[in-house]
């Protein structure tokens, strides 16, 4: 069971990569989406709102800690899990500094803020944080970084995670 299912994750995690490695705009934007969802601009951006727009700040200091909280658990399971990352022409640099890749980091962050501007946000840029969040899904498959089980699992860790940021809220 568990080797038909590394068989699959590569399988798809392969398909994933095959425009990105074809064309060089669908590299660029992968690369622009997979980066988007990086901590160190995810937290600033999230402080940023919280500064500029004071109706915001009462949802985006708990979405700064729920990202905080989430990159701590993400960490712990990576290291007990140690799931080796794909090889693929692009992922050296974390192969070098991240090696493991369950669950997927930015997956999770994405989710997490997916379901808390689907809680927090008017409908329209609630929608636009669900597309960006796929997107950073997508493109951490495409560059070939994660297996789906990876991203599927930092879907479903993001968004426990958000059910209780929104709890705790509340």
């Amino acid at each position: 069971m568990r080797a038909r299912l590394q068989a699959w994750d590569t399988r798809l995690s392969h398909a994933c990569q095959r425009p990105v490695a074809r064309s060089r705009a669908w590299h660029r934007l992968a690369w622009l989406l997979a980066h988007s969802g990086d901590s160190w601009v995810v937290l600033p951006g999230l402080l940023l709102l919280a500064w500029a727009w004071p109706p915001g700040r009462s949802h985006a200091l708990p979405a700064a800690a729920g990202v905080l909280v989430l990159a701590a658990v993400v960490l712990g399971l990576k290291f007990l899990i140690r799931r080796q990352r794909p090889q693929s022409p692009w992922g050296a640099i974390y192969r070098k500094t991240d090696p493991h890749a369950f669950p997927s980091g930015h997956a999770a962050r994405a989710a997490l803020l997916a379901v808390l501007a689907a809680v927090w946000l008017p409908p329209l840029p609630a929608t636009g944080v669900g597309l960006w969040a796929l997107g950073v899904s997508w493109a951490r498959l495409a560059l070939g970084l994660h297996y789906p089980t990876d991203v599927l699992a930092g879907w479903m860790l993001g968004t426990g995670l958000a059910a209780l940021v929104v709890r705790a809220a509340a």
